[in-house]
């Protein structure tokens, strides 16, 4: 096939409302079709406004429990879900009731939520799960993370270098999709179902077609813009246009949207399996597909491509075991986190107050520091995990933390010599409990969509470094440092909580917050979801640069609810205080409980997504 390069331009101008029209893509309109009109917007908001904001007016009176959560948790004796899309959720508990297993579940709802939520999934992402596993008694956890191309050199990725790293799109950042593989090894261990029937709800999904949500048709219209725009370094984008804009109408709020592609995609892994990707019709696509571009993907990159299972990391926190993921993820930050943590009382300090704020935010500062200097692919690189998630070295770091000042000199600790994603959780009658998270990277991805496959393929890739000797460092058929981690938490040797908090860096974060307000202040697991949460901003990358127009302490970012006391006393402190911007994750979770001789399954979500939790 001739090579051909296609740039279109979606408009950064302003819109008369958040979605483009027909119109914002140049020639995409046919002859003599007049574009459709953006719904009315109610009348009291102003024409061009994407939100209504009033920081006087807040959310109406519960009369029990938490005055700050949404809704109450779902609960169910027999199986319970919670994903970032209303219909994938249900999608996951009809599996269940046909006698699926969780993973099952959990399977058909990811590939479900490849079509309704493609700015977070995909087939071309990579993925991570955390099982309770009722018959061995104990966590377990797969590592479905694709590696970097092999023909791609460092000196090629290098000459691609943007301020001395890789950029943000286009098919340098593109790694092998990890995605598929992990559901098929997921499937082959605990699996009930036969394997064509899981992608059939989300076969005729695609097929048939369905609204757009408010926040995902938001998102994909961001997406399209940024690649799209002149200079994204996306090396082509009518597929992009093609499969996510049809007609050249990015979607709009309640816009039926379809994706007939992705659906023969899907019917083609149904009936072939995971072969059918990595090492059949579908993987020549896709070597055609990156020779036509001038990528270095090729099917033997994805012939390679297997998952593997870990032993997760674990540490305990007031009695409670969390666990993180290991392999090359930033699992091991919540645990540094709580670590630090355990030495101050959190509780008598008070919920949502500046110094227990403070002390959290101090404790963030130094585990990103390590993640920054240590977390890599451990095939790679010798990473000195137990010195990592040792109690002894928390208690160094922790007697650098103040609750009333800020650490002027915050540095990684100095090793022995000896060495936006979606989440969704599911429960089955068996006791099995998943916690999986799947991930294109940036939003969307990478901008590029192979030949009538329905699918964006991941930037992951962008996050190597390209320093020397960094563990992180840029190395072809190399897995790159992973943000996405899925959660859990046990008591007493029995599972409790299987949840995650979506979003690039803020996940160990808002993990972290998820734990605090759960262990420290005793609330339910849908009020801590809803409560305000903290996000800091500046800390050093994991590809070994500072990021770039910080002030030296970072800025931090407080959600309207927390109190404005405060938000004052932290500003007295001396944070550089920004704006609410929406970076704060996205969270799902299933608690087990025991109501004398019955299982309980509680699930909740919460109001920064689309998503939904239910229980039977």
């Amino acid at each position: 096939m001739r090579r051909r390069t296609f740039i279109a331009t979606l408009p950064a101008a302003a819109l008369p409302a958040a979605w483009a029209t027909a119109a914002d893509v140049p020639g995409s309109v046919p002859a003599g079709a007049a574009p459709s009109a953006p719904a009315a917007l109610p009348g009291y908001q102003p024409a061009g406004a994407e939100r209504f904001i009033r920081p006087d007016v807040h959310a109406g009176d519960r009369p029990s429990g938490a005055s700050f959560a949404s809704r109450s948790a779902a609960m169910g004796c027999n199986g319970a879900a919670g994903t970032a899309q209303p219909v994938a959720t249900q999608v996951a508990i009809e599996t269940l009731r046909a006698g699926g297993s969780a993973v099952d579940a959990a399977i058909a709802a990811n590939a479900a939520l490849g079509f309704l939520e493609p700015t977070s999934s995909g087939l071309g992402g990579d993925c991570y799960a955390m099982i309770w596993d009722p018959q061995r008694a104990r966590v377990v956890s797969l590592a479905g993370s694709g590696e970097s191309p092999r023909a791609l050199s460092l000196a090629t990725a290098r000459a691609h270098a943007v301020s001395g790293a890789l950029p943000k799109l286009g098919a340098v950042t593109v790694s092998v999709p990890g995605a598929l593989d992990a559901w098929w090894t997921l499937h082959q261990r605990y699996g009930r179902l036969p394997w064509r029937e899981l992608f059939q709800p989300a076969i005729r999904l695609a097929t048939d077609g369905v609204p757009v949500p408010q926040i995902i048709g938001y998102y994909i219209y961001r997406n399209l813009r940024a690649f799209t725009r002149p200079g994204s370094g996306v090396e082509e984008t009518a597929n992009a246009l093609r499969t996510y804009a049809p007609g050249g109408q990015a979607p709009r709020e309640g816009a039926v949207f379809r994706n007939p592609d992705l659906a023969r995609t899907y019917a083609m892994i149904a009936e072939g399996g995971r072969d059918a990707f990595y090492d059949g019709p579908i993987a020549d696509t896709i070597q055609r597909y990156f020779h036509r571009i001038g990528g270095w993907m090729t099917r033997d990159d994805l012939r390679r491509r297997h998952s593997e299972w870990l032993d997760p990391l674990v540490t305990s926190y007031r009695g409670v075991e969390v666990y993180g993921m290991a392999a090359n993820t930033q699992g091991l930050a919540t645990l540094q986190m709580l670590n630090m943590l355990e030495h101050f009382d959190l509780r008598a300090m008070g919920f949502q107050s500046a110094a227990s704020l403070q002390v959290q935010i101090e404790a963030k500062r130094l585990a990103y520091e390590d993640r920054a200097r240590y977390y890599a692919d451990p095939h790679f690189a010798k990473i000195p995990v137990e010195w990592l998630n040792s109690k002894e070295y928390a208690a160094q770091r922790a007697a650098l933390i103040s609750p009333d000042r800020i650490n002027r000199s915050v540095r990684p600790g100095d090793a022995p010599s000896h060495g936006d994603t979606t989440y969704f959780t599911v429960a089955d009658p068996s006791g099995m409990m998943v916690s999986m998270i799947q991930s294109n990277f940036r939003g969307m991805g990478s901008g590029l969509v192979a030949d009538g496959l329905g699918f964006m393929f991941q930037d992951r890739g962008q996050l190597f470094s390209l320093q020397d000797g960094h563990p992180n460092i840029y190395a072809p058929g190399k897995r790159p440092f992973q943000t996405i981690i899925p959660g859990f938490a046990t008591r007493g040797g029995q599972p409790w909580m299987s949840f995650g908090v979506m979003g690039g860096d803020m996940q160990p974060m808002g993990q972290q917050q998820i734990i605090v307000n759960r262990v420290d202040y005793g609330l339910d697991i849908q009020a801590a979801g809803d409560s305000p949460r903290w996000h800091h901003e500046g800390s050093s990358q994991s590809m070994g640069e500072d990021q770039a127009g910080l002030p030296s302490d970072g800025i931090l970012r407080l959600e309207s609810g927390v109190p404005d006391a405060t938000k004052s006393a932290l500003a007295g402190l001396g944070w550089t205080m920004a704006p609410s911007d929406g970076g704060f994750g996205r969270y799902e979770c299933i608690e087990h409980r025991m109501s004398g001789p019955d299982r309980v399954w509680a699930a909740a979500s919460e109001m920064r997504a689309d998503g939904c939790a239910l229980a039977y």
